[in-house]
């Protein structure tokens, strides 16, 4: 029988949970080049260049990123490179958390309720990377995760 604990964690750290992230991601990444305007008006002012070239970057970075993390041999590094990815937007949250500060309350809500889901977004990208652990094929990894299960 298995604890409710190692269920838990084996629920992040499986590969549905990382093909799940994946899929988030490559959407994200889709997204970017498919309606760009959106992203456009939340990339930081004090970036240099053209906004529309850092919604390009970040957009291929994402699709990157959610091939590493599908694929098990590179899951490893791929949920930490989604970690880094998700702290590295982050700024564009807070840029349309500000830029949004006097829309309607709807808006409001949205781009605030946005900053504090970067932690567990953060949190499931590393359970992702810790259960890739030793590569195994189906990602799950062993130890604490509870090995194969995912």
């Amino acid at each position: 029988m298995t604890s409710p604990v190692r269920r838990a964690r084996a629920a992040v750290t499986g590969s549905r949970s990382a093909l799940a992230l994946s899929g988030m991601l490559a959407g994200m990444g889709v997204l970017h080049f498919a309606v760009p305007g959106p992203f456009d008006t939340i990339v930081p002012k004090l970036l240099p260049g053209s906004p529309r070239i850092w919604t390009k970057a970040s957009g291929a970075a994402e699709l990157a990123v959610a091939a590493a993390v599908a694929l098990p041999a590179t899951r490893r590094l791929g949920g930490l490179a989604a970690a880094g990815l998700f702290t590295a937007v982050f700024p564009a949250n807070v840029q349309m958390a500000y830029d949004w500060r006097n829309a309607s309350r709807l808006k409001r809500a949205v781009a605030l309720g946005r900053l504090p889901l970067q932690a567990p977004m953060i949190g499931w990208a590393l359970a992702v990377r810790a259960g890739a652990g030793n590569g195994t094929s189906d990602g799950a990894g062993s130890g604490a995760a509870g090995g194969g299960v995912g």
